[in-house]
């Protein structure tokens, strides 16, 4: 599909060729764990029908109860849980030979999300699906998401850290607008909700069935792409060489991966990482051809689900509230956020002694730049007005004017009195947002790191959500207080895990990579306690999605302390634009730069996690201002960071504001609406700099 740099990490994970029997133990063992995961998957449920009962039907014993859970529920949920876990398995193997790359999956490489917005948008349409049109909505879906990805990253090799920032931006924009999706059908958000987290229920064995034999077809046609997967693991050149079409071998493993794919999200959602777990697992006990690793892999990613299904129906057992369910795909998450750190950590990018190519603008004069800021005041104030007038009750120009003066009738005066909060708390989100991405840029290096993607959001999430669910009785002040320091700590985990050794250069793709799976495994984690702590669904999924909804006066207080520390990093904006400069310089020039980097870092996570502690997750916003502040002033950090504040602050309100007003009154949360925005900026940029480095 696409030609990939010949130097992966694939065979970072391999090891010497195993013994001939070695594959046959691996097969023992995972036909072992299997079973074993199988029986105590069969047992487990909330009927109050434990094994023995179930044993007993196989002694010809009558148990009418028995019987009807066994069929009605339990098969129907094991077998649901080998078809996803042979698909996803077979899948991952197919992708991570074809790209050669051990990060790659349906998931991460945006297939699943593709795959699970088309569906979403078909059930909310009305259009009833059954489980072959369904797998078809889905491939189409994934298969679009493939073609995306493969637009990003096309003419000439591409190191393994881009494909999967390309794969990330897709999944996030198809995430992003199934949430959307879910967020506007209330009376199926629950339903929605398990399933785009991918859940084993099933009450039939009619739709599992149906999609295991779509699997079966499809796994008769593996085989004939494991010699050639051999092949391309010696390189694109090598495997041509030997008269292997590369582009068509490609094409056929990606096509046959996104069949699987599709058909596990048809039956059960969106399960992530068990395609990227599978297979490494098998390469880790040294099975490295693809006429045994493609089986093995499969095998695995059955042992994988089924056991995460274990695992989080043993939670929810111990935790006692019957009332919900914890999805799988939740504890696979949980699982493989950390895999995928620790591959992160050894996939080469490239970018260690470079860093991320940025795009800035020549910086312009002195008066240019007045007039910048004085033009970003104006549509800043303009953006407001219009946000105060708009939603579920509209405000003409004149009547908001009259009310903004205490002027207008009574029902006017109070409404702007009350969206005019949550309209600050937007500006002074998108100020901090913005800000806590130019500081963690300056870092990093790298004009793709923003703080959601490093996981900050994700630790502001759990510090919040746990206090509500191990101290329920807590003061209000204690939530933010908790979301502050999870974020810090979030991004002190991500900064320790991608610096490694001290005399290790920064790579800036190693640091985003390593965020994403740290914010993947936050975001799994907080799903857990939510459903712990028994909050309401869509009371939970509004906060985690970014809200301004009913913000007090006494809400914008929290934003004192992130205001004063952007104002510090303004002051210290000259030693902001020698961390650009890479390590020897500054140190040459006697900048502690480690120091320095801590310090600047913990800013910027207190700019981003105090503004979660306010208004939730709002990602993206720490991307695209900077970046669109860069190309307009240029890299001056003296300059860039007022201008990226105000460019931030625009973003925010005008994105709550249309938030309050496309579907009125019902209200999209501004977090999503900012992700819908970002995520294709995100897909823009990284063409973009593909086709920089092409040029030269």
């Amino acid at each position: 599909m696409t030609r990939t740099a010949d130097a992966t990490a694939v065979s970072t994970v391999e090891r010497p060729a195993p013994r001939r029997y070695r594959t046959a133990v691996v097969a023992v063992v995972g036909v072992a764990l299997l079973v074993g995961f199988a029986v105590v998957h069969v047992g487990q449920g909330s009927a109050g029908i434990g094994l023995s009962r179930l044993l007993s039907l196989a002694t010809g014993h009558a148990d009418p109860d028995a019987l009807a859970v066994l069929a009605g529920s339990r098969l129907p949920r094991l077998t649901a849980g080998l078809v996803t876990g042979l698909a996803l398995g077979l899948s991952g193997a197919l992708v991570q030979g074809a790209t050669r790359n051990p990060l790659a999956a349906p998931d991460t490489l945006g297939v699943n999300a593709g795959g699970y917005l088309a569906v979403s948008l078909c059930t909310v349409s009305g259009i009833r699906l059954g489980i072959l049109p369904s797998a078809a909505v889905a491939f189409a879906g994934g298969l679009a998401a493939a073609g995306l990805v493969q637009l990003l990253v096309s003419r000439g090799p591409m190191a393994p850290g881009r494909i999967l920032l390309a794969g990330t931006a897709i999944a996030m924009a198809g995430s992003s607008a199934a949430t959307v999706v879910l967020i506007l059908n209330a009376q199926r958000a629950q339903g929605l909700f398990f399933w785009g987290n991918g859940s084993l229920l099933e009450t039939g064995l009619s739709r599992p069935l149906l999609t295991g034999l779509i699997v079966l077809c499809g796994a008769l046609l593996a085989p004939l792409l494991a010699r050639p997967l051999d092949l391309l693991s010696l390189g694109d050149e090598t495997a041509e060489a030997m008269g292997l079409r590369v582009g068509r071998i490609r094409l056929f493993a990606f096509g046959l991966a996104v069949l699987f794919s599709a058909a596990s999200v048809a039956l059960t959602g969106p399960i992530g990482f068990v395609g990227l777990v599978a297979p490494v697992v098998v390469r880790l006990f040294g099975v490295r051809r693809h006429a045994a690793l493609l089986p093995l892999a499969a095998l695995y990613g059955a042992v994988f689900v089924l056991g995460a299904d274990v695992v989080a129906r043993a939670l929810l057992s111990a935790s006692g509230t019957g009332d919900y369910e914890i999805p799988a795909g939740v504890v696979t998450a949980l699982v493989g956020g950390p895999v995928f750190v620790y591959l992160a950590r050894r996939v080469p990018t490239g970018d260690a002694d470079t860093g991320a190519a940025v795009t800035v603008a020549a910086p312009g004069s002195r008066s240019r730049y007045g007039l910048i800021v004085v033009a970003g005041v104006v549509v800043l104030a303009g953006t407001v007005l219009v946000g105060l007038g708009l939603g579920d009750v509209h405000l003409g120009p004149g009547q908001l004017v009259r009310a903004v003066f205490g002027q207008a009738d009574q029902l006017a005066n109070g409404i702007v009195a009350f969206r005019a909060p949550r309209i600050v708390a937007a500006a002074a989100a998108g100020i901090l947002l913005a800000g806590a991405g130019v500081a963690i840029q300056s870092v990093v290096r790298n004009p793709l790191a923003e703080p959601s993607l490093l996981g900050v959001t994700g630790g502001s999430s759990i510090g919040a959500v746990a206090l509500i669910t191990l101290v329920p009785t807590a003061p209000r002040w204690g939530i933010p207080a908790a979301a502050l320091v999870g974020g810090v700590l979030a991004l002190g985990l991500v900064m320790l895990l991608a610096t490694g050794r001290r005399t290790a250069p920064l790579d800036p793709t190693r640091v985003v990579l390593i965020g994403i799976g740290v914010a993947a495994a936050t975001a799994a984690l907080v799903q857990v306690l939510s459903l712990r702590a028994q909050l309401q669904l869509a009371a939970a999924l509004t906060w985690l999605a970014g809200s301004t909804y009913a913000r007090s006066a006494g809400d914008l207080t929290w934003f004192a302390v992130p205001l004063v520390v952007l104002v510090g990093l303004v002051l210290v904006s000259r030693t902001l634009d020698l961390l650009g400069l890479g390590d020897d310089l500054p140190r040459s020039l006697g900048l502690p730069v480690g120091r320095t980097r801590l310090l600047v870092l913990l800013a910027g996570a207190v700019l981003a996690a105090g503004t979660a502690a306010v208004v939730g997750t709002v990602g993206f916003v720490g991307l695209v201002a900077p970046h669109l502040a860069r190309r307009i002033v240029g890299p001056s950090h003296r300059r860039l960071l007022p201008v990226a504040a105000l460019l931030g602050a625009v973003l925010v309100v005008a994105a709550d504001a249309a938030g309050r007003w496309v579907l009125a009154p019902n209200e999209i949360p501004v977090g999503i609406v900012t992700a819908l925005v970002g995520a294709p900026y995100l897909i823009w940029l990284l063409r973009r700099q593909k086709a920089r480095a092409d040029g030269a």
